[in-house]
């Protein structure tokens, strides 16, 4: 039989068939078989309990302790949300959230920023030094300094308020020093030398040059650091002690004990909380897998 390989005239007479083509799709899907799968059932994991929370938080509290349960809600308690809205603390737990999330951000890249690019393009001594120290943070657990920080706190007078949960995040995170670094690392120098020949400075070279370049990292870093202070727990229930200073995770713990019999209305503010977290990954999306991707491949 010729070789369609090395006989260019092979294939005009011997085409594929339909049936052929059939069987090449079939087996190419029996081998991704087990692939889907995985992501089927993945998918399931973390869908799922979400779509039971969703359910519980629009049913009345009758039929939320029902046993055997009701999966779907009958009716549905439309007003379970209003009800956590009007008759709670919650626009003032979500103030409190957005503002030490928001300012985390910001306070993140652009201290993250400018260590990274100082580490990746200038050369100074104990450069290397300093980026191991910082990445060594990494591994030390926040309940070693956790201690310490709120004895620093409280000499500056800043326990139970706002601002140590937003300060850390001013002298540049270890995980915004690494990213930063690394997508800095990765950005050719003829950009830099083009640059510095049209009479820029190295400031304008970081600014008008660099920054730009680095949006996808730098949207990455905006949605770890939001989603890490905006869930955060630990420390607002060690620094927190005034309802109106409570940020939302320790809102929402709150409300387990005011509203004791009335799990369904817990579940509701729970899932209210989760918004603005869905709407900043929505937003930053298209960013955030390149600059994932894009920060593991320079050295």
């Amino acid at each position: 039989m010729p070789d369609v390989l090395t006989d260019p005239d092979a294939a005009a007479r011997h085409p594929e068939t339909p049936r052929r083509r059939g069987r090449g799709n079939l087996r190419r899907t029996a081998r991704k078989a087990p692939a889907y799968l995985v992501l089927v059932l993945g998918t399931a994991v973390m869908v799922l309990p979400f779509l039971a929370s969703l359910g519980n938080s629009l049913k009345s509290y009758a039929q939320y302790i029902k046993v055997p349960p009701d999966w779907l809600p009958d009716p549905v308690q439309w007003s379970n949300y209003q009800e956590v809205w009007e008759r709670t603390d919650f626009v003032t737990y979500l103030t409190n959230s957005l503002i030490v999330s928001g300012a985390a951000v910001v306070g993140a890249l652009i201290t993250s920023a400018m260590v990274g690019h100082a580490l990746a393009r200038m050369h100074f001594p104990g450069r290397d030094v300093l980026l191991v120290a910082a990445l060594g943070t990494m591994m030390l657990p926040t309940v070693i300094t956790i201690v310490p920080s709120f004895i620093l706190f409280k000499s500056f007078g800043w326990l139970d308020t706002l601002l140590p949960l937003i300060a850390p995040y001013w002298l540049a995170t270890p995980i915004g020093i690494f990213l930063m670094r690394q997508t800095f690392l990765g950005i050719p120098r003829d950009f830099e030398e083009a640059a510095s020949i049209d009479g820029a400075n190295p400031w304008q070279v970081f600014i008008r040059v660099h920054l730009p370049m680095a949006k996808p990292a730098l949207a990455t870093l905006g949605v770890f650091t939001f989603m890490t202070t905006w869930g955060a727990v630990l420390e607002p229930t060690i620094y927190l002690t005034s309802p109106e200073n409570f940020t939302l995770p320790i809102g929402v713990m709150s409300l387990q004990g005011q509203y004791v019999g009335n799990d369904n209305l817990v579940t509701a503010a729970a899932l209210m909380s989760l918004v603005p977290v869905l709407l900043v990954f929505l937003v930053a999306q298209r960013y955030f897998v390149r600059g994932v991707m894009s920060s593991g491949v320079k050295g």
